[in-house]
């Protein structure tokens, strides 16, 4: 029989039970066995949930506190020599600590670095090899989570990520081929299998999604390596190796021919990989069909999924055929049901991990006892899908008609950067080294719960904007204070960077309780794109222009870019994601072109995805970036020479796209550099960037608060590569998530490491 199966589910809780219980230990506020207590509720209701609608494989070890990767690096071992391990067991503490940093009277230590999960939203801890790393099996957590399960009754697939993926993620000294520690990492792989194969483990899920990557010769060598050993390991316990996110393309026959029972391949992304996997897939080895969508949230196609599910079947008989999602539901909110006020026509058209969990198991009963099984559900999906096809409010005929006008010269300023330089110059008169923020400050309780009763209505309009009003004043007056040169009004009417536009724009909707982990306790909400997008009226512009005049200094305008507006909504699928973006590029153009009207000189366009939405194989990439970047400047080059565009990116790797963000053309950049130490910057200089870069000197993703001295020794660091009159001084990214007895000393230090590095700029010139 055709079996259903899961490779993850949601970790955070229906209504974000994990986020809370986490902040709050963090606080102090609860024990750690209150922390674990709440964990093991949140894990039991998803076992119980998945067990009861009927999966035959459930996911275990896919729950983490903060990152499946940080998990990984704990249970191997590879703890950083900067956080003094002992070699024993990893505490709480010592793995927060290394996830977030720690600052103590015992202990003040930096975070490992975090980056972008492949093309996704998530934020994994980089792992930090040394050229003789050591491991060991330093955490129990994957073998408790297996006897936790089974003694409530639930059988489980123990979840682990795979050797290969895990070394290929990870960052090496003097980057050093990371398979070059293969050997010293296998043994430890080889004791978590014996040891959950001891316990009784059947199946055991290896998660390779590397595998659907541009793979070197030393990778392709160390999958061959490592397979071969842990198969052996594994002794009668199941492997099933699993990829997403892309199809495998040249590496089909590497994958089908690794010694494991199964494979796992993505059908949501790649759906044209089945043929070739059927034809290279050994007679012996099963294959799991990742046709329900992991990422999205759209109603799966059921007639579709059965034909491709047949085509399968007809080729390996049933035995051999597994149903599954396309990828961990991590990426997905927890539950449809909740969203009890959401328009019923389009949560119609919709399915979160819940209702995603039931598709698998309707249409593994589909093919096993026949299509007259679902009859009804089938009638139901096909309604649905033709009702979503030929909605009128799906399709603007003006939005894309404007789409179609676009010309070339939309998507470019009027003259280069350095012949509009001088108008900036002579417009902001700003000093070297000028400070900025990237464009939020701390979301107060206070502030929270005035936009919550706005939204229920117990709380009127007026007193609203004025309480938004009063935080917007005492923000800018707070900046004046410690001597900012650009500021910004702080976003406290904001909720989220793309929500908050998105509630704006025509085409959009949206859920309450729609939460997905974005990395450690943060959550966001995605907005959900419906239908072709369009902006009714100017989103920030009465709030910027009321915060412009509180003050003489450049305040600066706060807006999303277009590419990170598609890359953290849930999209359309219905037309290419390009179409969507070049939409959304108008509607930001209209909201710069309002903001210049309104006398602001400084626009800030943030584009923190565009390195995210960079598509997995390099032999797409040119499609891609050229869509992406046309979006961005179809947004942001209406403007005159004077007005100073400034565009902000985090945590990730620009040395391969260094060409497209340099076509971008800002006039400012910013990006995170603190936790890298400045090694982001690698990019700008061998390409000798000509425009402005602000490289981020305080990582607010830690409760840490940076000295004077650290900051001045990273400004000095970039100084050394990128000439002083381009460099900008500013935090890695928005100061929301933090709390103001950290933000206020942290950016005072800020201010006073500029004035240092000012100074000692004076003191050469006169030398």
């Amino acid at each position: 029989m055709v079996l259903a199966t899961n490779l993850g589910f949601p970790r955070i809780g229906g209504k974000r039970e994990l986020k809370k219980a986490v902040e709050s230990y963090w606080k102090g506020a609860i024990s750690q066995d209150d922390l674990h207590a709440q964990a093991r509720a949140i894990r039991l209701q998803n076992w119980t949930m998945q067990k009861d609608t009927g999966l035959d494989h459930i996911p275990s070890n896919d729950f983490a506190f903060y990152d499946q990767m940080l998990d990984m690096s704990c249970l191997l071992g590879a703890v950083p020599s900067r956080y003094n391990w002992d070699g024993g067991a990893i505490t709480l503490d010592l793995y927060f600590a290394m996830a977030r940093g720690a600052q103590t009277d015992r202990q003040d230590v930096t975070a490992m670095e975090m980056t972008k999960w492949f093309d996704t939203n998530y934020h994994y801890i980089v792992p930090e090899f040394t050229k003789d790393q050591s491991f060991k099996l330093s955490c129990s957590k994957i073998f408790d989570h297996y006897q936790e399960a089974k003694k409530a009754g639930i059988e489980t697939r123990p979840v682990l990520v795979g050797p290969i993926t895990y070394l290929s993620l990870g960052k090496t000294e003097d980057d050093n081929d990371p398979m070059a520690l293969l050997s010293a990492l296998l043994p430890i792989y080889e004791s978590i299998l014996k040891q959950l194969a001891d316990s009784g483990v059947k199946w055991v899920q290896m998660d390779e999604p590397c595998l659907a990557m541009d793979l070197s010769e030393s990778q392709k060598a160390a999958y061959k390596t490592a397979y071969d050993m842990l198969s052996k390991a594994a002794g009668d316990m199941n492997i099933i190796v699993t990829t997403y996110f892309e199809g495998l393309r040249e590496n089909t026959q590497l994958a089908c021919n690794l010694p494991v029972e199964a494979l796992h391949i993505d059908l949501r992304r790649a759906p044209d990989q089945l043929d070739a996997v059927l034809n290279a897939l050994p007679e012996d080895k099963i294959l799991s069909l990742g046709v329900v969508d992991g990422r999205n949230i759209w109603k799966n196609d059921l007639a579709q999924s059965l034909s491709i599910l047949n085509t399968a079947i007809d080729k390996l008989g049933e035995e051999r055929v597994m149903v599954a999602s396309s990828c961990s539901m991590l990426h997905s909110p927890v539950d449809l049901a909740q969203e009890v006020k959401m328009d019923p026509q389009i949560k119609n058209w919709m399915a979160f991990a819940t209702q995603k969990v039931q598709e698998i198991v309707t249409l593994t009963k589909g093919v096993n006892e026949g299509e007259a099984s679902i009859s009804s559900e089938l009638v139901h999906s096909n309604e649905g899908a033709e009702e979503r096809r030929t909605s009128s409010r799906i399709h603007n005929p003006e939005v894309k008609a404007r789409v179609k006008a676009i010309t070339p010269e939309m998507s470019s300023r009027q003259q280069i950067f350095a012949d509009r330089r001088p108008a900036q110059q002579a417009s902001l008169g700003l000093p070297s080294y000028p400070t900025t923020t990237i464009g939020s400050f701390p979301q107060t309780t206070e502030i929270r719960k005035a936009r919550a009763a706005f939204k229920k209505g117990t709380l009127p309009e007026m007193d609203y904007t004025l309480a938004m009003k009063e935080e917007i004043k005492q923000v800018v007056r707070y900046q004046e204070e410690i001597g900012m040169d650009v500021l910004v009004h702080g976003e406290a009417e904001r909720n989220d960077m793309v929500e908050y536009f998105g509630e704006q724009l025509e085409g959009y909707v949206f859920s309450k309780l729609g939460w997905v982990q974005s990395y450690g306790s943060r959550c966001v909400k995605p907005p959900i794109i419906y239908g072709d997008v369009s902006r009714p009226t100017p989103m920030t512009v009465d709030w910027t222009h009321y915060a412009q005049s509180l003050t003489d200094q450049p305040m600066k305008g706060m807006l999303t870019g277009p590419i990170t507006i598609l890359c953290w909504s849930f999209v359309r699928d219905d037309q290419p994601r390009s179409e969507t973006c070049r939409q959304i590029g108008l509607a930001i153009r209209d909201e710069v072109s309002d903001l210049e009207s309104a006398g602001i000189k400084v626009i800030q366009v943030d584009e923190p995805a565009i390195r995210e939405g960079l598509p997995l194989r390099r032999a797409d990439w040119d499609a891609y970036l050229e869509w992406a970047v046309e979006s961005f400047k179809l947004s942001t080059c209406s403007v005159a020479d004077s007005t100073q565009i400034h565009t902000h990116m985090c945590y990730a790797e620009f040395n391969d796209i260094i060409d497209a963000i340099a076509a971008l053309d800002a006039d400012v950049i910013s990006i995170e550099t603190s936790r890298s130490q400045m090694e982001l910057l690698e990019a700008f200089v061998t390409y000798k960037y000509p425009n402005e870069i602000g490289p981020g000197v305080y990582d607010i993703h830690s409760p840490r608060i940076p000295t004077i001295e650290e900051m001045v020794v990273l400004l000095e660091k970039a100084a050394k590569v990128i000439p002083s009159n381009q460099l900008w001084v500013n935090p890695d990214c928005g100061l929301k998530t933090r709390g103001w007895a950290e933000v206020k000393p942290a950016l005072e230090n800020m201010i006073k490491a500029a004035k240092e590095m000012r100074e000692k700029e004076e003191s050469s010139q006169v030398a």
